[in-house]
């Protein structure tokens, strides 16, 4: 048996060589590889004694010969293709273990020139596990280190089987889309003049399958959740399910919606979805608290929603929590006392999303720097809304000025809007949501549905403050939030009525501040 083995990242492969020389495998290697092997005292051939044919080219030609390839693609249940070889003194090659020049990771890093990564793009090693990946019934192919201990325990036991071989195959041509993807990506990109487009001329999608799921939004949809194929440190597919039911699509789609929400507040937070609007959002002291305040917002709502706190659930939160109907909680911790009072709940999905490296302030880190939405045969693509307003970016565009309470209430209640679907109007006072209103074609109706849900759970909304997605296009809307109890409003601005708007609230005698910036979610 014959082993032709050439990798960039050399990790494990010395000891996985060295195991492979004990089952008797001859071993063949290129460049550094070779000199590797070589140096740590094991039997290896160079590939160029192999083809006779020297590597050149500083490299880029060393593997691209008939020796290698026939070696690879020779299908030995075809006598002709066993005499061709036999007629041309090539050997089979039965094992193939190549991964590719580090293209990835070489335009991952700052000051990446176009010249490094040119260099980095790999050509003989694709297009060895291509022809191997192709004659999969007669060649094992490994692409990924992790595949060197389950393939040697094989061999150990008389030899790779072909659905091994078969999965080993398709991980090769993921891998090789992947870097094709990856490269394509990369060139798409650059301008005539050297600089970096935003959007790619070939936008090229690589995502992993987690898992099939039970079905899509509908049971009659068929559905399936995927990840990124380098996920982002706290994000959602990152999660470690500890007990439940399987997640359903969804319960999937709800939870990023909290998740993602929850992440945006610094204090110890609470947020509570139904059908992907939160309807229950505090900030407090801790955990326990937190969840008061957002539940206290809607409890109507928040009876079978999605729970997601951004500190460790404690014994206290978990108790309060566990009293409620929960299809999910997420938490980046739990304490074994709350693990063990969720214990008795065994239907509820209980995960947990460890933080990224950074602790809970490299959060913003692991947001998505784009969203796409499908169309017909087609894909919208745009800048992720990631902007976070500041203190200092608020205008007051009123007599009436609003009080240090109230403006941290405003960036509270703007944080929240930004996840509310349009048309978005979000009542909110002392660090919790009082009512909200989302997804209404009219403002004015998301306003008086705010208002109606605030009474219904029998909050006051007197003195509380307003948030609006998007400006108030007439003076009406404004009339409503403030005949409910509004003292003080934020919003965009931009109308062509902001005048009419502004001076309807100095006669209502309340503040008004504008963000400049629009938060509309569809």
């Amino acid at each position: 048996m014959n082993a032709l083995i050439s990798v960039s990242d050399k990790t494990g492969i010395v000891e996985f060589a060295r195991a492979l020389h004990a089952q008797g495998v001859r071993l063949l290697s290129t460049g550094g590889t070779a000199a590797l092997l070589a140096a740590e005292g094991l039997p290896v051939t160079e590939v160029a004694d192999v083809t006779g044919f020297p590597e050149m080219l500083d490299g880029r030609v060393k593997t691209l010969h008939p020796t290698v390839h026939g070696g690879l693609l020779a299908r030995r249940d075809l006598p002709a293709h066993m005499a061709a070889l036999a007629e041309h003194g090539i050997d089979t090659i039965d094992l193939l273990v190549v991964n590719l020049y580090p293209f990835e990771a070489t335009v991952a890093k700052a000051g990446c020139t176009l010249e490094d990564a040119i260099e980095n793009i790999d050509i003989g090693g694709p297009a060895m596990v291509r022809s191997a990946a192709k004659n999969w019934k007669d060649v094992a192919v490994l692409t990924d280190a992790a595949q060197y201990a389950g393939v040697l325990a094989e061999l150990k036991a008389g030899g790779i089987s072909q659905p091994t071989r078969f999965a080993l195959a398709v991980a090769a041509f993921n891998r090789i889309s992947q870097y094709d993807g990856a490269i394509s990506d990369y060139l798409s990109r650059i301008q005539p003049d050297g600089s970096h487009a935003l959007f790619a001329g070939q936008a090229n999608g690589r995502f992993i399958k987690l898992q099939d799921l039970r079905y899509g939004e509908n049971p009659h949809q068929q559905a399936a959740f995927y990840r990124d194929l380098y996920p982002a440190p706290g994000s959602l597919v990152t999660a470690q399910q500890f007990q439940g039911k399987e997640l359903s699509y969804n319960n999937i789609a709800d939870a990023d919606a909290a998740w993602e929400c929850v992440k945006s507040f610094s204090e110890p937070a609470c947020v509570i979805v139904k059908h992907a609007n939160p309807c229950g959002v505090a900030v407090a002291a801790d955990a326990l608290q937190a969840y008061a305040k957002a539940f206290q917002t809607d409890p109507t709502s928040a009876f079978g929603g999605i729970i997601a706190f951004n500190r460790e659930v404690d014994g206290a939160a978990a108790q309060q929590v566990s009293k409620q109907f929960v299809e999910v909680l997420m938490a980046p911790a739990y304490t074994p006392e709350a693990l063990a009072i969720f214990s008795a709940k065994a239907n509820v999905r209980v995960l947990q999303i460890a933080l990224p490296p950074g602790g809970a302030s490299d959060w913003d880190n692991g947001r998505n720097a784009m969203d796409v939405k499908r169309v017909g045969s087609g894909m919208l693509m745009q800048t992720a809304d990631n902007h976070e307003l500041a203190l200092s970016d608020l205008k007051v565009v009123t007599r009436v000025q609003p009080t240090a309470q109230q403006l941290q209430d405003l960036l509270f209640a703007w944080k929240v809007a930004k996840f509310v679907k349009s048309n978005a109007i979000v009542f909110c006072k002392d660090g919790m949501t009082m009512g909200v209103g989302a997804g209404q074609m009219s403002r004015l109706d998301s306003a008086r549905i705010a208002s109606i849900k605030a009474g219904h759970a029998g909050l006051s909304l007197s003195g509380t403050v307003v948030a609006s997605d998007a400006f108030f296009p007439f003076r009406d809307g404004l009339d409503v939030v403030v005949d409910a109890g509004a003292s003080c409003v934020i919003q965009p601005g931009g109308s062509m009525r902001d005048a009419e708007v502004i001076a309807a609230a100095d006669e209502r005698g309340v503040a008004m501040v504008f963000s400049g910036v629009r938060h509309f979610r569809h």
